[in-house]
């Protein structure tokens, strides 16, 4: 069956997600965002559970899907403020997230402040 499964999805995406699996098997990161259609959920979220990796999943729209994975702290903290489209998170959550992620500090950092200066031109 599984087989079946991987033959039907998109073999670049799946190495993708393989990949994301073996970084965080190997400690490599804490924490990993997957952005995949909606189609292609019960093969994912049977891969992390079979793997052990906790994960949430996010409804993008009616066809993809974001899946957050990785150590159950981290999770535990997506879970806390993942309640609307990425592209909504104030500049505090979208800095954390970008944290998880593992993405430069100090990129994260520049992103902050200028999310941060733009809500206040708007306000």
């Amino acid at each position: 069956m599984i087989a079946e499964e991987i033959a039907a999805l998109n073999i670049p995406e799946v190495k993708v997600f393989f990949n994301h699996i073996y970084e965080l098997k190997k400690g490599v990161r804490r924490m990993a965002l997957y952005t995949t259609l909606k189609k292609n959920q019960t093969f994912v979220v049977a891969r992390l559970k079979s793997q052990n990796i906790c994960y949430e999943i996010q409804e993008i729209d009616e066809y993809r899907i974001n899946v957050f994975m990785g150590c159950d702290a981290c999770i535990d903290v997506v879970r806390m403020f993942i309640d609307k489209p990425l592209n909504q998170l104030t500049p505090e959550e979208d800095f954390i997230l970008g944290a998880l992620l593992g993405y430069d500090i100090c990129i994260q950092c520049r992103r902050f402040q200028s999310k941060k200066a733009d809500k206040q031109c708007i306000a």
